[in-house]
């Protein structure tokens, strides 16, 4: 019988209370093997479990448990899923990994393709590595969100996108989980000439069909590296083209706000940052259900760092020495927090920021989001620079929950190299306000940490 490594028990659980230990196996939950993660917790949701458990030592302790039909255990699995992550199998013209250059570190080239991370994690999937057994399952655990990768709904342009002959079949999986019930998001990543005009029509108008099991559909451009070789040819779109994109959606959202009472299609913040347009209010983004792709994020933050900077009074630098401090951003973002540092200078006159838009060498310059910049790039155009009293890091520049770039350099290594302390701010319009506040010695906030170089 298979069993699951626990890596920890959380205090005060009845894991804890039954002697349940980290290093201890987890083979069965009344009396049934588990496939993953959402088989332990459907098993689990009763008042009455009995569950099996194998000591280091190889006994066995049966414990029969009584709870509130929805208390969890307190255990946590060595392997988050209980399972292998399924990788994908595509070989999509647009994949960013497949543009990434070699001799960086091996997790970088896995790529995901589980719906299981859909719903735990937000990430996107193609239903191409699904059989009906995994949609049985999500309709009986009623797994959702599921965040699917569609691109087209043209199936034999979705076959070519995806380089896989089974990618227009699987669109009919997502129509079967629209029928049931199943509450879905949806993207395309946009490529110039292949699903756009058109095609980018039909799509729009056939996702929106299945509204509301299909909630949202965000459209983000394809973002290329100078490491394509070998890949297909994809053209550039030019500032023409991202305007009649950006028109493209915006009649799409003026018909379906009609029709469904939602706009339903949102184009990624790229695209009005790309075209310099002014993004939209935040009521257009009908709750931001898909920020974490890009579809809010700028004028979330905006709206933040404005509540923010008005929550305090403007103040003429009384008992505070003028102080100077530098922050890092990709190319894209860059003008966005230079108009925040002109709006920092009239609350706070002896706050001096500088903004320094990092250009992307590592991957290529037409990369210009601030997460995928690296800590050589910053390096190399930052030393011999004066930046003042220290530099702010966003935090969306680092690996989660470790102080690393993209490139494993280390924010200490940042620090050393270009001879000042390196701070880390969170990337919210609030946090990073109180970040630099800090730097400024005019508020003590947890919104941001130093390390001196």
């Amino acid at each position: 019988m298979k069993g699951h490594r626990i890596a920890e028990i959380l205090p005060g659980s009845i894991a804890e209370e039954m002697e349940i230990a980290p290093g201890d196996l987890l083979l069965s939950v009344n009396g049934q093997e588990l496939l993953d993660v959402f088989d332990y917790h459907y098993l689990v949701n009763e008042e009455y479990v009995t569950v099996l458990i194998q000591k280091p030592d190889g006994e066995q302790w049966e414990l029969e448990i009584e709870k509130d039909f929805t208390e969890d255990l307190g255990i946590v699995f060595e392997q988050a899923l209980l399972d292998e992550y399924r990788s994908c199998r595509n070989k999509c013209i647009f994949c960013f990994i497949d543009q990434m250059p070699p001799g960086m570190r091996e997790t970088l080239y896995f790529k995901d393709d589980d719906a299981r991370l859909s719903f735990l994690q937000g990430n996107y999937v193609t239903l191409t590595n699904m059989d009906q057994a995994d949609i049985e399952r999500i309709k009986k655990f009623h797994l959702a969100p599921i965040n699917v990768s569609v691109h087209t709904t043209n199936p034999e342009l979705r076959c070519k996108m995806l380089h896989n002959r089974f990618a227009g079949q699987a669109l009919d999986k997502m129509y079967e989980l629209a029928r049931a019930g199943i509450e879905m998001n949806s993207q395309i990543v946009l490529c110039k000439d292949w699903n756009d005009k058109e095609e980018l029509d039909r799509s729009i108008r056939d996702l929106s069909e299945l509204y509301p099991s299909m909630q949202s559909l965000s459209v983000v451009p394809i973002g290329m590296t100078r490491y394509r070789q070998g890949l297909v040819q994809v053209e550039k779109f030019d500032s023409q083209d991202v305007r009649d994109v950006l028109g493209q959606i915006t009649r799409w959202q003026e018909r379906l706000l009609e029709k469904l009472g939602s706009r339903f299609v949102h184009a990624s913040d790229e695209w009005y940052l790309m075209a310099g347009q002014e993004l939209p209010p935040a009521e257009s983004y009908e709750g931001y259900g898909q920020i974490e792709n890009g579809v809010g994020m700028v004028r979330s933050f905006l709206d933040e760092w404005q509540e923010a900077l008005e929550g305090y009074e403007k103040r003429q630098g009384e008992g505070h020495k003028p102080v100077r401090l530098s922050l890092v951003t990709g190319k894209l973002f860059g003008p966005i927090l230079k108009q925040c540092s002109q709006q920092l200078g009239e609350w706070f006159p002896q706050i001096t920021l500088q903004v320094f838009s990092i250009r992307n060498d590592f991957f290529g310059e037409d990369i210009t989001v601030a997460g995928l910049v690296t800590g050589q790039d910053i390096i190399a155009q930052l030393k011999g620079r004066d930046l003042g009293k220290c530099l702010l890091l966003p935090s969306n520049m680092l690996r989660s929950g470790e102080e690393v770039l993209l490139d494993d350099i280390t924010v200490s290594q940042i620090g050393e190299a270009l001879q000042i302390p390196v701070c880390i701010v969170k990337s919210d319009g609030k946090s990073l306000l109180e970040g630099i506040l800090k730097g400024g010695t005019y508020e003590q906030t947890d919104s941001s940490h130093c390390g001196k170089a």
